[in-house]
């Protein structure tokens, strides 16, 4: 008897002895199920738990209940516990693990019928930093944190809950946990969140990849991002945990403030549970998992402009050329789909956007530094005399519907969607990528449309005639379509609240019944396309010239920050919409995707003149920094209107000479998950006030926007947590926040408020126009202590290196790193730096002209000047000066403290040696 046959059998005695119920039993409709009880438990080779939930009662609801079911538990590190359950019996759907790598759990053949090798009586499963506890009848499991005992985690259900107990059908999975009332929660994305980033009870919560545009508010948008962080203040104390459920089927999430429960329908549940206790750590611990974010070019943090609608090269090189009269920076330059031959991937049109022209065009640009990205849409126009169409049906690489390439319809008309679970799909996608890039030299792919989207619902075919022109627009289905309703996966019984609206889960996407590679049904893989098509990308440019790839894509999933950044879709130039984009961009660092930004403006309309004034004030510190404007919009480059284009030079100037502080950024996301801009519980975890402020943001740990987002408004009120802040644009002016407390501030029309916090050292540069020659300028280092402190620290560093490789890491030899520090203490201040592997930044020649002391006690003046130990003289060009510093408003409790700031100038220090700067500052009378 084969071993598979054997373990059958064994598994249908199993289920006989546990089962008290019989299949002919009838329950209440209304009831979805009683949940499981525990029969076997039992300790793997591994180090895990292996178990076996038997059903405890049938119940027909969304269809018969999955009757026995295998438990795995497993700590997979000290701060990472992993809870898998799955159908006993039968594989079902995962994401696969070659695009997501983890882990496999035991197979269920290995495990069906083991009973008791190494039986476990005990209810309690520990590791380093959580705890895995079980009830056995009904079923239920908590995950506890073992510093401080907070149950994270309680799946047990008690007759008084608004939910139930584990629920798993084929097409119905359902399970709860309940939570501390006072829990702040966080992500579950991807929606535009009306009230803030702080989930909202009630609000809907539904993920799956959709092409609605960003200004429907609680719709499931272009994202699928099914984990949640949990603040919690206990004590005065601050605890953070996240909670991902693996599964990329499509799923309600009900929060409903003391609970929440997931309603999905398909897959498994692939619980991991990450201990923090910091919102970094968390964030950290979770991308250690999904994939550390990708690492981007110097350049793509420079400021890019595309419109949808620029007819012909020459548009393109106006706008170049507008942008340096303007003396507005630009990085990039962008075709939406303009320059396409009739919309068709990987072409040119060769009246608008002919070949020799742009090829000279793009050597003018590239001399200078600047980059030139096109769109890519997913959608191969179905063409016989389209090359790029011939080779994807020769290679067979598209998704099927009985049997034949699944048909839809987008900007060039009927299409084929490439399966990428395929793998000779990311073969010859790469090979289309190549061959593109031999046409034009690109330097980087935005791949649209990719959730996936479709003009048309159902199963199509193409009418006689043209459909579409394959100019204009062309959203409006011309296919010859009919429902498809005869398969359970077209029209499954739990109805998820697609599109905010319920629709059917294939509305103008592909059809939920078709087939990828292997038999995988796109009911299933749906919410994984645009994620499977940034790896494909990722590695076609990968192995294009050796350079470091940049990609940004709409639609994404767990993961997709290790490949592509993220902007946040088709938005509104309304004021609400760009108050909504703060919270969008600071979810994507949660979910590991720190390049994000929203269209600057507003993808349409139309902005008015004073809204994208405020845009470009927010947008100028979006991690991924683009004004994007529709093809019927008016055009809205920021040199349109003379007061954007002063705005543009205030904002984007100091961005600019911020790009060494965000390049660091860059480089911490990359190698601990760490998001660009942050919310400011990510500094001020203990502040509770800060847990649903959505209206200013932080870069890093101590950089503070505080936009206006009102309209008509010249002042803003801001939140300043407890500390010393001094504004970026004023070294001089202070805010001092003991307690921490609103403060109103100045904010003309052309005004940003921008803060650094104390404690820091910040490496800023001079600024330019394009991001190759600010980089080429001398630092500054700010320094920031408490105001009037007599005995503080400060630190900052710097990350240095040749941005074109693929890898960003230390130990190349085309890096260097430099940690700052700064003390002041006993009247003596000490500035230095502390280097590993200098030798990139010495053969750059970069030095450290300035730096800036701020918050020092304000009595007496300076002297002892010493730079590497060696006194300074009077004859140096180096010199001391000291600006007495303003406070905006006087402290709360009525003191009046007095600092300075102190600037060394005139220095030339190698940014990649070690140095030491000090001085005495003088003693009070």
């Amino acid at each position: 008897m084969c071993s598979l046959c054997l373990s059958s059998l064994l598994l249908v005695l199993l289920v006989l002895c546990f089962s008290g119920v019989s299949s002919a039993d009838t329950v209440n409709p209304t009831i979805k199920g009683k949940g499981y009880r525990l029969v076997s438990v039992q300790e793997t080779s591994d180090g895990g738990l292996l178990g076996h939930l038997q059903l405890i009662q049938n119940s027909k609801v969304y269809g018969p209940d999955i009757p026995l079911l295998q438990l795995y538990v497993k700590h997979e590190t000290q701060d990472r516990l992993r809870v898998h359950i799955t159908d006993a019996q039968k594989q079902r759907w995962e994401v696969p693990y070659n695009l997501l790598p983890r882990e496999q759990p035991p197979s269920l053949t290995q495990t069906i019928g083991k009973t008791g090798k190494n039986p476990i009586t005990v209810s309690e499963y520990s590791g380093s930093e959580l705890i895995f506890t079980y009830i056995s009848d009904p079923f239920g499991f908590a995950v506890k944190r073992k510093s401080d005992g907070q149950v994270l985690f309680n799946s047990s259900s008690d007759p008084k809950d608004p939910y139930g107990e584990l629920v798993f059908k084929d097409q119905y999975l359902e399970i709860s946990t309940s939570l501390p009332k006072d829990a702040s929660l966080y992500g579950l994305g991807e929606n535009s969140q009306p009230h803030g980033i702080k989930l909202y009870p009630n609000d809907p919560y539904t993920l799956f990849t959709t092409d609605v545009s960003a200004i429907n508010l609680n719709t499931d948008l272009y994202g699928s991002h099914p984990v949640y962080m949990d603040l919690r203040n206990v004590g005065g104390q601050a605890y953070a945990h996240s909670v991902l459920l693996l599964n990329s089927n499509g799923m309600d999430v009900f929060y409903r403030g003391t609970s929440l429960t997931y309603k999905v329908i398909g897959g498994v549940f692939d619980f991991y549970f990450f201990a923090g206790p910091t919102p970094l750590g968390v964030v950290d611990q979770y991308t250690s998992f999904v994939g550390r974010p990708a690492p981007m070019p110097y350049w793509s943090l420079g400021f890019h402009q595309c419109r949808w609608g620029y007819h012909n090269l020459s548009v393109v090189e106006d706008v170049v050329e507008n942008y340096k009269k303007a003396q507005i920076p630009l990085d990039v330059i962008w075709n939406d789909d303009d320059h396409m031959d009739g919309h068709k991937d990987f072409t040119l049109n060769p009246k608008n956007y002919p070949r020799p022209k742009l090829l000279a065009f793009l050597d003018k640009i590239h001399s200078i530094g600047m980059k030139y990205i096109v769109i890519i849409d997913p959608g191969i126009g179905v063409n016989t005399s389209y090359g790029v169409y011939q080779r994807g049906l020769a290679n067979d690489v598209f998704i099927k519907y009985e049997g034949e390439p699944f048909l839809a319809q987008v900007w060039p008309g009927a299409v084929n969607f490439p399966d990428f679970l395929n793998p000779k799909t990311v073969s010859w996608w790469g090979d289309e990528i190549r061959r593109f890039h031999e046409l034009v030299p690109v330097d980087g792919l935005w791949i649209d449309m990719n959730e996936a989207s479709n003009f048309c619902s159902g199963k199509c075919k193409i009418p006689k005639g043209q459909c579409p022109t394959g100019s204009g627009p062309g959203w409006v289905c011309c296919l010859d379509c009919k429902n498809i309703t005869k398969t359970r996966w077209d029209e499954p019984p739990y109805k998820i609240n697609a599109s905010g609206l319920q629709v059917p889960i294939g509305f103008k996407t592909i059809a939920t019944s078709a087939t990828h590679y292997n038999g995988v049904l796109e009911y299933d893989a749906h919410s994984l396309y645009g994620f499977s098509q940034s790896i494909a990308t990722h590695k076609a440019l990968q192995g294009l010239e050796g350079k470091r790839p940049f990609i940004l894509t709409r639609s994404t999933y767990v993961g997709s920050g290790r490949y592509a950044a993220h902007w946040t879709g088709d938005n509104k130039g309304t004021w609400e919409d760009l108050k909504i984009s703060i919270t969008t961009v600071l979810n994507f660092g949660i979910f590991g995707v720190p390049m994000v930004g929203a269209d600057i403006c507003g993808f349409y309309p139309a902005p008015t003149e004073e809204l994208c004034n405020r845009w470009i004030e927010v947008g100028a510190f979006y991690p991924f920094s683009r004004d994007h404007a529709n093809f019927y919009s008016p055009r809205q480059e920021l040199y349109q209107w003379e007061s954007v284009a002063q705005s543009a030079r205030n904002a984007l100037g100091m961005r600019y000479k911020l790009l060494p502080y965000l390049y660091t950024l860059n480089y911490e996301a990359h190698i601990s998950g760490a998001p660009i801009a942050r919310p400011l519980f990510f500094s001020f975890p203990t502040y509770t006030e800060t847990y649903g402020l959505s209206t200013q943001f932080l870069l890093g740990s101590s950089v503070m926007i505080s936009p206006v987002l009102e309209q008509g408004k010249s002042e803003v009120k801001a939140l300043f947590p407890p500390g010393t802040w001094y504004s970026l644009f004023d070294l001089t002016q202070v805010i001092n926040s003991k307690q921490g407390k609103y403060v109103t501030l100045d904010a003309p029309l052309h005004v940003v408020n921008v803060h650094v916090y104390q404690n820091s050292i910040l490496p800023m540069q001079q600024g330019g126009l394009i991001s190759k020659a600010a980089r080429t300028t001398p630092f500054n280092l700010v320094v920031t202590f408490p105001a009037g402190a007599s005995n503080a620290t400060a630190k900052g560093n710097l990350f240095l290196d040749d941005d074109e490789l693929p890898e960003m890491n230390l130990g190349s030899g085309y890096s260097t790193y430099v940690d700052f520090y700064a003390t002041v203490s006993q009247g003596s201040v000490k500035v230095w730096s502390e280097v590993q592997e200098g030798k990139f930044a010495l053969d750059k020649g970069w030095v450290v002209e300035k730096v800036s002391v701020l918050g020092l006690d304000g009595g007496g003046g300076t002297s002892a000047l010493e730079v590497d130990g060696n006194p300074v003289t009077s004859v140096s060009s180096i010199e001391l000066s000291t600006s007495e510093q303003k406070y905006l408003e006087e402290a709360e409790d009525g003191e009046k403290t007095k600092s300075v700031m102190v600037d060394v100038n005139g220095l030339s220090l190698p940014v990649g040696k070690n140095f030491a700067v000090s001085w005495k500052m003088g003693i009070k009378a």
